[in-house]
């Protein structure tokens, strides 16, 4: 995911409570320190870094909304990493070190090497490192711990979404069938239209420009016409903007629906 996120349970939790027609994935959870191979700046408040380095030679990721937690020294430079169990989990020291997840936006086994994207903001903890981090640095990544995998028996797909969970959409439409069909509603700020999503001839996407503090995002999805058959949802993003769609087309449409971030909350998910 793109913006500062953090807790010990993990998102797994929160896709079980929210989702429906999905199915659960679990994978054993590493813990890898990589180096900092490259910087791409996508938008002007969104940056990709590419982690490297031979300890994600037997990472895994199978799933567009796959993420791994940044683990962070203490201020005084400490680091608490947490360590394997031998079961397939980890140990994580008490209290919590600080973390953030972050989607895995893409992962290539050959280099091997692995894409974040951040969306950049005033005050974030992860935001203000991945802004000043230069080729060579050094971090810890666990994860991933597993997740819902998102179905591919539906007839139509829409994703309501801000610009913190853009990378999992950019994923799944570059993973999915040239003729799948799809509506991505993607409420951002308006440089943030220029991320990039590979195009597909029967997905729509549409662009929300967020004026002030009202989102339309959840209106928007709402109002939209659904084709014959099974849709499902996708709903991810600032907890609040994403909430009404818990209840939207129940009779017609599965959904996965979570909160990213929420706003005034640092570590949402603690």
């Amino acid at each position: 995911m793109t913006v500062d996120r953090s807790d010990p349970a993990g998102r797994v939790a929160a896709h079980h409570r929210a989702g429906t027609g999905t199915t659960r994935i679990g994978y054993p959870i590493g813990v890898r320190r990589v180096r900092v191979v490259a910087r791409q700046r996508l938008t002007p408040r969104m940056l990709r870094l590419t982690l490297g380095g031979p300890a994600l030679a037997d990472f895994h990721t199978y799933q567009a909304d796959d993420h791994i937690k940044i683990v962070f020294p203490e201020p005084d430079g400490t680091r608490r990493d947490p360590v394997p169990d031998g079961q397939g989990m980890l140990d994580w020291p008490r209290p919590m070190p600080p973390t953030r997840k972050y989607t895995v936006r893409r992962y290539d086994p050959a280099a091997p090497e692995l894409d974040l994207d951040f969306v950049l903001h005033d005050g974030g903890l992860a935001s203000t490192w991945a802004d000043t981090a230069e080729v060579g640095d050094e971090v810890t990544i666990a994860g991933p711990p597993g997740a819902k995998a998102f179905p591919h028996h539906y007839d139509h797909y829409v994703f309501a979404v801000d610009a913190t969970a853009l990378p999992a959409v950019a994923r799944w439409l570059e993973e999915s069938p040239a003729d799948v069909s799809a509506h991505v509603v993607a409420e951002v700020d308006a440089a943030e239209r220029d991320y990039p999503l590979a195009t597909r001839d029967a997905v729509t996407v549409t662009w929300l420009v967020r004026e002030g503090g009202h989102s339309t995002l959840a209106e928007t999805v709402r109002s939209l016409p659904l084709p014959p058959g099974r849709t499902f949802l996708f709903a991810a993003g600032e907890a609040t903007d994403v909430r009404p769609l818990r209840a939207w087309r129940t009779d017609r449409l599965d959904s996965l629906v979570t909160g990213y971030w929420k706003r005034g909350v640092a570590g949402l998910e603690d």
